[in-house]
């Protein structure tokens, strides 16, 4: 589909460009098409700014064009180039395809703290985008001196300060993933300095991963990305390779994983046992059953396929995605704000104030109004994995 797109833009761009500019059009005419030009490639390779760069402009001058930029997607600069190549415009291509020439022999950040914060600006006052936990291998993109571009494995792409990640090149990575490791199974913990657990040496949450070293009667030995070691309890981890092998993702323990997490905090952008927001919790949830799913709600209900057409709240089963928000209009698009994970018995569990079980039946406790005069919908994962992926 992408391709006839592509084709069908790059086609009506070339006959509608070189009449423009073959007719001697004025300046302010070619700009404007050249223009719209531009922003349909970008709808078509680049159409979710969330996961993926293109930041591409035009500038025409006479009988020059000038591109300048940058993007992620190659394939779109192509695109663009070869229509405006086909033009009697000479084309100066300044744009910069990323990961740019700052990243040197470095391809990837692993997080190196118990949580890295990944913001949208490079800046510590910017809003909190995303967060990567423990072990997370990050694409990296651009360096400055003190701010990393990275994209997390669910496609994300924001930035991460220097200190809560270690850079890596291709072969350093590659030997940090087939290394034995462990994977964190408790919500909350510590790794310890030593096996006597005589101080701590970091923090650690659910889902965290790292590299065993050796072992003791009751502690594992793991090896941090930047090569410090602490001390695990055995009690609280599993072989990351095992248990990866042995997960059978299922509605049931969908929820299980879910209803561990209740009373957890909300936090904007949070996808930890630390804070966590809606789409967050259900993020985490699925993560725990082996699967990585979009980052936020408004791209998590394209995922999969789609249960309750008629909006009844039937034909649901345990674990399914609940959507909530603004429903379309004749001048509005439908607005993803609000997602939870199905429990059965007409409730579902969801971050908001906290991780909390809300119910649509008028008669329980947990009845929530606000919510079920708002539900746009259900998507389904387990059985149909469309636009999801395993374990990376």
């Amino acid at each position: 589909m992408k391709n006839i797109l592509v084709q069908g833009v790059l086609w009506m761009g070339l006959i509608a460009a070189t009449f423009l500019i073959g007719c001697q059009s004025n300046g302010e005419e070619i700009v404007q098409h050249l223009n719209q030009l531009n922003d349909s490639i970008r709808s078509v390779y680049a159409p979710d700014k969330r996961v993926a760069v293109y930041d591409i402009s035009l500038d025409y001058n006479h009988d020059s064009l000038t591109i300048q930029g940058e993007t992620d997607q190659p394939q779109a600069l192509s695109a663009l180039l070869s229509v405006l190549n086909n033009e009697s415009a000479k084309v100066v291509n300044q744009v910069v395809t990323l990961p740019d020439s700052s990243v040197g022999a470095y391809q990837y950040a692993l997080v190196n703290n118990s949580v890295c914060n990944i913001r949208s600006a490079a800046k510590h006052s910017s809003e909190l985008a995303t967060q990567a936990i423990l072990g997370t291998s990050l694409r990296l993109l651009k360096l400055t001196e003190e701010w990393y571009l990275v994209q997390t494995p669910d496609g994300y792409i924001s930035w991460v300060d220097h200190g809560g990640v270690q850079l890596m090149t291709a072969s350093e990575q590659l030997m940090w993933s087939k290394s034995p490791q462990i994977i964190y199974m408790h919500n909350y913990g510590n790794v310890y300095l030593d096996e006597n657990e005589s101080g701590v040496l970091s923090d650690i949450v659910l889902g965290a991963r790292l590299v065993k070293r050796s072992e003791t009667k009751d502690h594992i030995a793991v090896q941090f990305p930047d090569m410090r070691v602490g001390y695990v309890r055995k009690s609280e981890i599993q072989d990351f390779t095992a248990w990866r092998e042995a997960v059978q993702p299922s509605g049931d323990l969908v929820v299980d994983y879910a209803k561990d997490l209740l009373g957890s905090p909300y936090l904007w952008g949070g996808t930890s046992t630390k804070g966590m927001d809606c789409s967050g919790f259900t993020k985490t949830a699925y993560l725990m059953n082996g699967y990585v799913i979009p980052r936020d709600a408004s791209q998590q209900v394209s995922a999969g396929v789609v249960v309750d057409p008629d909006l009844q709240f039937e034909g649901l089963e345990k674990g399914d995605l609940l959507f909530f928000g603004r429903a379309a209009t004749d001048s509005t698009k439908q607005r993803v704000t609000h997602v939870g994970i199905w429990m059965g018995e007409e409730q579902f569990i969801h971050a908001s104030q906290m991780v909390r079980i809300s119910s649509i039946d008028t008669a329980s406790e947990h009845y929530d109004a606000f919510n079920k005069n708002r539900y746009l919908g259900s998507r389904r994962y387990l059985g149909n994995e469309i636009g999801i992926s395993r374990w990376y």
